[in-house]
């Protein structure tokens, strides 16, 4: 038995070990038994790999833990899934799987399991970006911030990305007066009625601006929005229930009615 380089009280216990087993041969078996399962391919399921990633997400942010136990168990099984058909075809392994990413995850923290020191989060972040490229994993900083994250989550990873090879603003204030700067040239190009497509250039650029100033202030943007979508909606429905509640359709209400009821919205949280 080779010495292992993690300390040894984190040793899966056997139990864990016989549970992935069996749930590893149950994916094998409904690949050759379950005329669905067949079928698949790489392409056909990455969609709903995505989904469940999604209801993962959401079952944190529900705080659901019942829900995020099982949502976890659809991703381990997706990951499993695509590693069996992969198997078929002999281009890598479920075990090649694992130890790729336990290889990488040794690489990434050499002041884990070598001899690097650190002061704190931001030693860490610096160090994990700078490995990577000059481990050769990636030619570039950029690399690695899949194109289909929505756009804001995109330009927040990609921020980080940058600011961990040190391109970045020095404090959150810097950062602030790049939204300054951002909305004042907004505002004179909606002055000057430049073309739309110039202008939609200035508003990337202020919403660019904006998640800076969030990342650098400790907020994550992503985050903000999403509670902020989330309290809207609440908000709107409770105009739609009292107005329902006097006999008048959305449809129907004047501004002014709505405006009372999304006050009161507000007044009650």
């Amino acid at each position: 038995m080779t010495d292992k380089i993690f300390d040894t009280e984190f040793t899966a216990e056997p139990e864990l070990l016989e549970t992935f087993g069996d749930f590893v041969a149950i994916v094998r078996q409904l690949r050759r038994d379950c005329p669905w399962d067949k079928e698949q391919t790489h392409e056909s399921i990455k969609h709903l790999l995505i989904e469940e990633a999604y209801e993962t997400v959401e079952a944190i942010d529900d705080h659901n833990q019942d829900e995020l136990r099982k949502e976890l168990g659809d991703l381990l099984l997706h990951v499993v899934f695509h590693s069996v058909m992969a198997r078929e075809t002999d281009d890598f392994k479920l075990r090649d799987v694992i130890q790729s990413e336990i290889d990488k995850l040794v690489r990434r923290h050499p002041h884990v399991f070598g001899d690097t020191t650190v002061t704190g989060v931001e030693d860490v972040l610096k160090n994990w970006e700078s490995i990577k490229i000059r481990s050769g994993e990636k030619k570039s900083a950029m690399e690695g911030v899949p194109r289909q994250l929505p756009a804001l989550l995109r330009a927040f990873r990609i921020q980080e990305k940058a600011a961990g090879v040190g391109f970045d603003f020095k404090t959150p204030e810097n950062a602030w007066e790049k939204v300054d700067e951002e909305l004042n040239e907004l505002r004179e190009a909606e002055k000057d009625g430049v073309p739309v497509a110039a202008r939609q250039a200035e508003l990337g650029d202020l919403l660019f601006a904006i998640i800076n100033y969030a990342r650098l202030s400790g907020l994550n943007p992503e985050h903000a929005l999403r509670d902020t979508n989330k309290k809207f909606i609440r908000r709107f429905q409770h105009i739609e229930n009292r107005l329902e509640e006097t006999g008048l359709s959305i449809v129907d209400a004047t501004l002014s009615q709505m405006d009372t009821y999304w006050d009161e919205a507000k007044s009650l949280e």
